[in-house]
């Protein structure tokens, strides 16, 4: 790890404004960041306390629940509120890492943390997110966990957060700040697929902060979080659903569907709802749904078997959700 100075935050407007020199970094839970700094893949010549800027509360806001950037993901995952309205957004936040870490790592950050891609994570190899224009490894290289869609020639990492697949279901909204003021963005748009700028993970600005992610009025429906991983703890999904889905009768009146472990952010297509909804559900119409999802997919020999699995996995969560017997 590289020398770095270190300021502590006053306030929202202080961290927003020492955050603005060039080598800046924002810390708050530092589960991500810390690691890449062992790693000197991120060098930050500053790092910003900003966990005194507040933005830790949990709280209604009018229709539905307002979670602050700095709340931790164990408070957001065991708030009563959550369980009980938004059981999908608790399940999945703990299908993802330990407990420990879970303690720590904050809302704001668990959207904004990067690929665990190994050549990402290994200075000595190619990669075009750490170091534009050195090429891509992966693509010819070690390719088990990376994406199938939405790839390009400059990168087929995958996004690895749980919190994010479920808030995309949920069509969350991110809530940011920064010198040109504040705005929001739809979480299912907060991400960036690689394209030819495969080091921008997101749509933050330079100087910008997430300062709080609101989930919209509770929808009826069950809620479902199923993610397939190597093994049962502390793994990346290899695929991941997070669904809503309602039923009018024998017909699906709601579906809503997000994916993780299939592309650099979480997977959002409004096609398949647009398949599955007025239907009576059975295998074939599963299937259907899988079809839309995978049109374009494609494996890099390693990840080949993600296809397969994607499909499988979503004809389990619908069929779980609507109560067909496969």
């Amino acid at each position: 790890m590289r020398p770095f100075a270190f300021q502590r935050a006053e306030g929202l407007d202080h961290a927003l404004q020492i955050a603005q020199p060039d080598g800046a970094t924002a810390i708050a839970g530092g589960t991500n960041l810390l690691d890449l700094m062992k790693l000197q893949v991120e060098t930050p010549e500053t790092l910003v306390d900003i966990n005194p800027a507040g933005m830790a509360a949990i709280e209604d806001d009018g229709e539905g629940v307002r979670l602050g950037a700095l709340a931790t993901n164990t408070a957001t995952a065991v708030n009563p509120r959550i369980k009980r309205d938004y059981p999908v957004l608790s399940r999945a936040i703990l299908a993802g890492a330990t407990q420990q870490l879970r303690n720590k790592a904050t809302n704001g950050g668990n959207l904004c943390q990067r690929t665990r891609c190994y050549y990402f994570t290994n200075i000595d190899q190619p990669c075009n997110k750490r170091e534009p224009g050195s090429g891509c490894g992966a693509l010819k290289g070690i390719a088990r966990l990376h994406a199938v869609l939405g790839t390009s020639d400059q990168c087929i990492a995958t996004y690895p957060g749980d919190m994010a697949v479920a808030l995309s279901a949920l069509d969350a909204t991110v809530h940011i700040a920064g010198p040109a003021g504040e705005r929001t963005v739809p979480v299912r748009d907060f991400h960036r697929l690689p394209g030819d700028t495969p080091w921008r993970d997101n749509v933050l600005e330079a100087g910008e902060l997430i300062t709080a992610i609101t989930l919209p009025r509770p929808v009826k429906g069950k809620q479902i979080y199923r993610k397939v991983r190597e093994r049962s703890s502390y793994a990346f999904a290899l695929v991941s659903v997070a669904a809503i889905v309602a039923m009018d009768g024998d017909r699906i009146a709601r579906a809503d569907l997000a994916f993780g472990g299939l592309a650099h952010k979480p997977w959002y297509d409004p096609r398949i709802a647009e398949v599955l909804m007025g239907q009576v559900p059975d295998a074939a119409l599963f299937d259907a749904a899988a079809d839309v999802l995978l049109a374009d997919a494609r494996g890099f020999g390693e990840n080949d078997f993600k296809i397969p699995l994607a499909r499988r996995t979503l004809a389990a969560v619908l069929a779980e959700a609507t109560g067909v017997d496969l």
